[in-house]
């Protein structure tokens, strides 16, 4: 894999002029996809518009201005995905990173209260020595939550503090949650499970939806469901649509 990017030939799902220039900052593998994440740098300079170009970027970067999940980032080449808390404490400003209806990433404003936490899916459950749980996050974290962990299941959304890790709240994956559709063609719209079908094969599972607004029943895949609370949406920021 290359160390550098073509900007005409950077993911679709960045919001950016394919044009103005020939190269732009390639994102540091981390915990997010690569088609799912994008550069700190450019997220300052593009998507926030706080400032011209790169070299102001790095400066207010290298300053300590800008926070993610809780904990000041300075590499440019951070990677920044969905769900992940973005805040400018000396403006005051607070943002969360969402997928748009059509399939960019976009900054969703937020209040310093929610900035505070950030929702997180389960990917893998492990049992480790002595009984104790681990839970494998989305975004790359691991944690252990005790007694807790009995209950929560794969494809689970916890709300945890940042930078803390403790859980806030658990949603549950299955039918009658809320969720939002984080990938394909229904990008971004949230709904009701229906049903969750089960595939005995290498396919994945398939989730049926029903939309809280106006729309069709669609399905999707289970990886692209993100479970945003149980009897209503819980995570400020997502709105029914």
């Amino acid at each position: 894999m290359g160390k550098h990017q073509k900007r005409i030939a950077a993911p679709r799902s960045w919001k950016i002029p394919r044009k103005v220039s020939h190269w732009i900052t390639k994102p540091r593998p981390g915990a997010h996809p690569g088609d799912r994440s994008i550069p700190l740098l450019v997220v300052v300079r593009d998507l926030l518009e706080m400032v011209d170009n790169a070299r102001e970027a790095k400066r207010i970067l290298h300053e300590g201005a800008v926070l993610v999940n809780g904990k000041v980032r300075r590499d440019r080449k951070f990677a920044v995905g969905i769900f992940d808390i973005i805040a400018i404490p000396r403006l005051k400003s607070y943002y969360m990173v969402l997928l748009d209806k059509k399939g960019n990433l976009a900054l969703v404003g937020i209040d310093e209260e929610a900035a505070s936490r950030k929702l997180c899916r389960v990917d893998d459950k492990r049992m480790l020595k002595a009984g104790r749980i681990q839970l494998n996050l989305h975004d790359g974290r691991n944690i252990h939550p005790g007694e807790l962990g009995k209950e929560i299941r794969t494809h689970d959304s916890l709300m945890i503090s940042v930078p803390g890790n403790e859980i806030v709240q658990h949603f549950a994956y299955q039918a009658g949650s809320k969720v939002v559709v984080i990938g394909g063609r229904h990008s971004a719209q949230t709904g009701e499970i229906q049903e969750i079908r089960i595939m005995r094969s290498s396919q994945p599972n398939v989730v049926r939806i029903k939309p809280l607004g106006d729309g069709e029943v669609f399905e999707t895949i289970d990886d692209s469901v993100f479970v945003v609370g149980e009897e209503k949406i819980e995570v400020p920021g997502i709105r029914a649509a």
